[in-house]
């Protein structure tokens, strides 16, 4: 029967003088230990093992050489900053300045619109009026006849009198009377005659009178002229 192998029992270092080193010993000793701790360790195939782990974010450590670096990259931010804002601006005042070209085109194009139907308007109204004046300056020239022969007298005058106060407030004038300087635009001569007694062309009678109405001529008078020798 052979007999079991016992454990090699590490050899104790003998110093000089006869003594056992316990520092082998203590050592040998402690080796059998590791390894059953190691051998508790190891994990079993097939096993599970919860390991807890912690994850470490890299943290950044400011470095005195990064400060300048920090603020060269702010100061570069805040220019594109007042770059983009300059430009925002200038793009807002252009915008304004082509709102404000259309506000006056508008406003001057309105003002003329108004000042056109406003003449219009007074044009329209000066027609109508001289339509219908001009349909009563035959009854008016009956009324001067009546008046030269003497006939525009009693009610019958007082009632001419106020047709032609009323026509006056209109606009409508009269014009032509003996004496007058004879103009061309306003006067219609019906007959030349030479007098010593006048310097310039001038209206000697006056066969039918003419009326304005306001600056506009609704019929020219009818005179005869006399010239200068």
């Amino acid at each position: 029967m052979t007999d079991a192998k016992e454990p090699a029992t590490p050899e104790a270092s003998v110093t000089e003088d006869g003594a056992v080193d316990e520092t082998v010993l203590s050592e040998a000793a402690e080796e059998p230990e590791e390894e059953e701790e190691k051998e508790e360790e190891k994990p079993v195939e097939g096993e599970i093992v919860d390991e807890e782990f912690t994850v470490h974010a890299p943290q950044h450590r400011a470095e005195p050489d990064d400060e300048p670096n920090q603020a060269a990259a702010q100061g570069t931010t805040d220019d594109a900053h007042q770059h983009g804002l300059g430009a925002e601006l200038a793009a807002l005042r252009t915008e304004l300045d082509e709102r404000t070209r259309d506000l006056q085109r508008v406003t001057a194009e309105y003002a003329n619109y108004r000042k056109r139907v406003d003449r219009d308007r007074a044009l329209v109204v000066e027609q109508a009026s001289a339509n219908v004046l001009g349909a009563l300056l035959p009854v008016l020239d009956d009324l001067d006849r009546a008046r030269d022969h003497g006939d525009l007298v009693g009610p019958f005058g007082s009632v001419a009198e106020q047709l032609v106060a009323a026509l006056t407030k209109f606009g409508l004038t009269v014009f032509g009377a003996k004496g007058d300087p004879f103009d061309p635009t306003r006067h219609e001569a019906v007959a030349h005659l030479t007098s010593a007694e006048v310097t310039e062309p001038t209206c000697i009678d006056v066969m039918r009178r003419g009326y304005l109405l306001g600056e506009r001529l609704l019929r020219p008078a009818l005179v005869a002229v006399a010239d200068p020798e």
